[in-house]
């Protein structure tokens, strides 16, 4: 059999199917839970579940995929989002301006990346690591700050406008967070995919030695993927206060995991092994669609997670499985 005047040997198709699991997996799972799940296709639900998932996850996990493809880890996300949402619920709380508050929020998750890249450079500490400590120490703050971890709640009606601002207003009938979202897409993948940082980037992935030899400056461009993804975290922390008009502690922790995952279900479809923009957002909604379906379909929250580790484990399994094979 040919195929563009190629012969289409048994390692070229088991790299193909591969790069197809994913699609597979998806598509499977979508019509599995239009056929049992009762209202997964009814308009409330998607608007629901792009509103109250795919938007702040996705916006966590491109700061993840930044971190990934130069080669690290980033286990503080779940602090840039709380301490950002900390710091705006306390800025409207204190009478300030709305954009003022969101700028002061975006600054204090940026101090985390910019922890995280001191620790990394100047320590010499491996990026696991760093991050881990910055998570420990970010809960120890959230729980000071707050008697134990006692949530912030706003109330006042003159406090109502930010939150307004944000979560209530639209552009041609498109929501603001999801405007949001789509500007913060386009932004990673113009730096990522059609960047000098984005070279950067992959260089520092693929060999953090020969960039260092070949002219990257290294320390200023692993401060630049830190706080990048430390920016995004607090913009999806902002988000998340005006969203539920309170700061609530440790509530960034949930995000985590997810990102991750949705990452490496993203590097999972490239040719490349790289995790991308477009990779990334197809893993935020496979893994936002299994928790809405198995939610309809009655399941607790710990069922819900047995679930997602089964499929995401099923899948990640055969598709680099698959490509080993081909190897």
């Amino acid at each position: 059999m040919t195929v563009n005047n190629k012969t289409l040997t048994p390692k070229m198709s088991l790299e193909s199917m591969s790069h197809k699991a994913v699609y597979v997996a998806f598509i499977g799972v979508f019509i599995l839970f239009s056929m049992t799940a009762e209202g997964f296709l009814n308009f409330d639900n998607f608007s629901n579940l792009i509103a109250n998932k795919v938007v702040l996850l996705a916006i966590v996990a491109l700061g993840m995929t930044i971190v990934i493809a130069a080669g690290g880890i980033d286990l503080s996300v779940g602090v840039s989002i709380d301490l950002a949402s900390m710091a705006f619920i306390m800025m409207i709380g204190a009478g300030h301006h709305g954009v003022f508050a969101v700028i002061v929020a975006i600054l204090v998750a940026a101090c985390v990346g910019l922890t995280n890249s001191l620790l990394i450079n100047k320590l010499k500490i491996d990026p696991f690591l760093a991050t881990l400590g910055v998570l420990f120490i970010g809960k120890s703050v959230q729980q000071l700050a707050t008697s134990g971890g006692v949530p912030i709640y706003l109330t006042r009606s003159e406090f109502a406008a930010p939150f307004e601002a944000i979560t209530r207003t639209s552009l041609f009938g498109i929501p603001t967070p999801f405007l949001v979202l789509v500007a913060c897409v386009i932004a990673v993948y113009l730096a990522l995919h059609r960047g000098k940082f984005g070279r950067y980037v992959s260089a520092l992935g693929a060999q953090p030695g020969v960039a260092k030899y070949s002219g990257i400056r290294v320390p200023f461009q692993l401060t630049l993927v830190f706080v990048s993804c430390s920016v995004l975290c607090g913009i999806s922390g902002v988000l998340l206060s005006s969203t539920v008009r309170s700061y609530v502690p440790l509530a960034g922790d949930a995000f985590l995991l997810d990102a991750i995952g949705a990452t490496f279900i993203g590097t999972a479809i490239s040719k490349e092994r790289k995790p991308s923009v477009f990779g990334t957002i197809l893993g935020v909604l496979f893994l936002a669609m299994l928790r809405n379906g198995l939610l309809l379909l009655g399941l607790n929250f710990f069922w819900q997670q047995v679930g997602i580790g089964l499929l995401v484990f099923i899948v990640l399994g055969l598709s680099f499985g698959l490509r080993k094979r081909a190897e």
